[in-house]
């Protein structure tokens, strides 16, 4: 039938002899509206995939109308894209996808004898947690996988071995100069305990450095093996696209090969900022140098206040170090506000000096703020010059070292992304993906630091790798969870949450549908050397409209990340403040203070503790 309001009826065998006519004579037919961004998408799934196609415009062509409803009839569909490949319809554009993500569009293409098959199932590029976890789990799915992995050297000409960040410059030697620094505590709060000691007690940069580079190489050559063992290839090569479905590969002595692949897990990570003023790559180190650093850095200046600076400062105070730390604007952003407050105060209290609403930049008077190097050495003497965020005021200060911990760049600008296509965010370089991390591109998956709007934490990443592999190659369909992942600050005092802060919870849920309870807390262990009472702090947030859910999780504490992962497994089981409240704690413990809360913040009664 012709389509309602048509004022002259066509020639419906012709239109649909011409219709099948197309539909026979190309590869890859697709029905389409140049307006439509369904179509639009379709339309850049083949070219990804290197595969041409002739689109037909409907509402362009003058028939489009009516083909469209010889369309309808043959296909039982009248929507655009309508697709056909190699004479068999497809549909639109969730059904192509579909056949794209289940291998059967490319059976359906199969008939190109002359096309040559992929050197791999699976190439990443990015030897970190999450891509050596995506690697190995594709692997034991019986495919065959590269793992690229490649360490720009840092200004400095620090480098690493296979791992990514966490192993090397990231999680596992911060946790272990936190351990060093609260060893030292330990030694002092020993004395109250009995210990007895005559010999002066003083820290070894060198030895610590030494131990924990030794750990952190142990572990390198166990990640070499267990691809190896897996039959993971593994190249210690820069990798670039250079077009669909193939990079190339550059060693470290400049030797070149390429690769192809039906599919690609970018898994680049990171790098530390840096701020752009005179000195700061010249004279500066970041986190990528400071744990393998051969000396003792000295009288040190931390700029910046997310969670990298903030532990740095902490374990470097602890190790007896003169430490400050220059603060911008706020500590920990993103982070609850009043933990990230009572964190500050802490260290405060603790030796670690705080120069707020400073930063070391290039002034608008043309004065330029910089870090100048008085005297060579290991470590030499700096002199930092900043300028006020809020006015004339100057500050100037020598160092031994200073420290940049400002944040992180995404590593996806130099790696051909936009040769084939894939979509980056220009602000930040991350890469936006849909909620099976796949990228523009339809053959391109990201993981990890990189993604856009999603948490940076090795747990994910390696979570979110497995996942991927998994659905890729095991027939699952399980997504990684990004909400309520639980994490852990490693501060002098421990800061660990789960859920929302405060702030977002308030921004989410308003202010009047939320209950927060909190209270202070005494560690036993800190009671007989008389440490900081009243200063460790737990809270929840509960949503009041929803049996009073827990949607947040505080603890400023000793142990907190061991406290909050346990909480987590119960906070995604949809914890609730009635079934903390029937929990019978372990005393004595710190954890048990969330079994015993019955304080709210809008009571305003006080919180403070007289005994553990």
């Amino acid at each position: 039938m012709p389509p309602p309001g048509q004022t002259q009826l066509p020639d419906w065998d012709g239109l649909k002899l011409r219709v099948q006519t197309l539909i026979a004579s190309h590869r890859v037919m697709i029905f389409s509206k140049s307006y439509c961004p369904y179509c639009n998408k379709v339309k850049e799934l083949f070219r990804s995939m290197h595969v041409e196609y002739y689109a037909l415009e409907l509402d362009i062509t003058p028939d489009g109308p009516s083909i469209q409803q010889v369309l309808a009839e043959l296909t039982n569909q009248r929507t655009v894209p309508n697709v056909f490949v190699n004479g068999t319809h497809i549909g639109g554009c969730d059904s192509t996808y579909q056949a794209y993500q289940d291998g059967s569009l490319q059976k359906l293409l199969g008939d190109n004898k002359d096309a040559e098959p992929y050197d791999y199932d699976l190439i990443i590029i990015g030897g970190g947690s999450g891509g050596l976890a995506c690697s190995k789990e594709a692997a034991a799915l019986g495919k065959k996988v590269m793992v690229l992995d490649y360490v720009v050297p840092t200004p400095l000409g620090t480098s690493w071995g296979l791992g990514g960040t966490c192993v090397n410059v990231g999680c596992i030697p911060k946790k272990l100069m936190h351990q060093a620094a609260l060893l030292g505590q330990a030694l002092q709060d020993s004395r109250k305990y009995g210990w007895q000691y005559e010999e002066q007690v003083k820290h070894n940069w060198g030895v610590m450095v030494e131990a924990i580079q030794n750990y952190i190489g142990s572990l390198n050559w166990g990640y070499r093996v267990s691809l190896r063992e897996k039959s993971v290839t593994y190249l210690n090569s820069y990798g670039e696209f250079i077009e669909p479905h193939k990079i190339k590969a550059t060693n470290r002595k400049g030797q070149v090969t390429y690769h192809t692949a039906e599919t690609f897990v970018l898994a680049t990570g990171e790098r530390p900022r840096y701020l752009g003023i005179p000195g700061d790559k010249e004279y500066c180190i970041t986190s990528d140098d400071l744990f393998s650093l051969p000396y003792c850095p000295g009288k040190t200046l931390v700029v910046g206040a997310s969670y990298v600076a903030l532990e740095c400062a902490g374990f470097l105070a602890g190790l007896g170090l003169d430490v400050t730390v220059m603060v911008r604007s706020i500590l920990l952003r993103g982070f609850d506000q009043e933990m990230a407050e009572r964190v500050g105060a802490h260290m405060e209290t603790h030796g670690v000096k705080f120069i707020r609403k400073f930063v070391p930049a290039i002034l608008s008077l043309q004065i330029f703020v910089q870090v100048e190097q008085l005297e060579e050495g290991m470590p030499g003497r700096l002199k930092v010059i900043a300028k006020s965020t809020e006015g004339q005021e100057i500050f100037e200060e020598e160092y031994n070292t200073v420290l940049i911990a400002i944040g992180r760049d995404a590593c996806t600008r130099n790696i051909g992304l936009e040769t084939i296509g894939v979509k980056i965010n220009e602000k930040n370089g991350k890469v936006p993906v849909n909620d099976e991390e796949q990228t523009n591109v339809p053959y391109v998956y990201a993981i990890g630091d990189i993604l856009d709007g999603k948490l940076e934490l090795t747990p994910v990443a390696i979570q979110a790798g497995k996942l991927l592999a998994r659905r890729l190659y095991g027939g699952s369909s399980t997504k990684c969870d990004y909400i309520n992942v639980p994490t852990t600050v490693f501060t002098p005092l421990e800061y660990g949450s789960c859920g929302l802060a405060e702030e977002r919870a308030i921004e989410e849920y308003g202010k009047q549908n939320l209950e927060v309870y909190h209270s202070l807390f005494w560690p036993l262990e800190w009671t007989v050397p008389g440490r900081d009472n009243n200063t460790c702090y737990a809270k929840i947030i509960c949503s009041k409209h929803d049996n009073n859910r827990v949607i947040g999780f505080h603890v400023l504490g000793p142990n907190a990340g061991e406290i909050t992962q346990g909480f987590a497994a119960a906070i995604k089981c949809g914890l609730t403040k009635e079934l903390l409240d029937e929990t019978i704690g372990i005393h004595p413990t710190c954890g048990e203070v969330f079994t015993t809360m019955d304080i709210t913040k809008s009571s305003g009664q006080d919180i403070s503790q007289r005994g553990c």
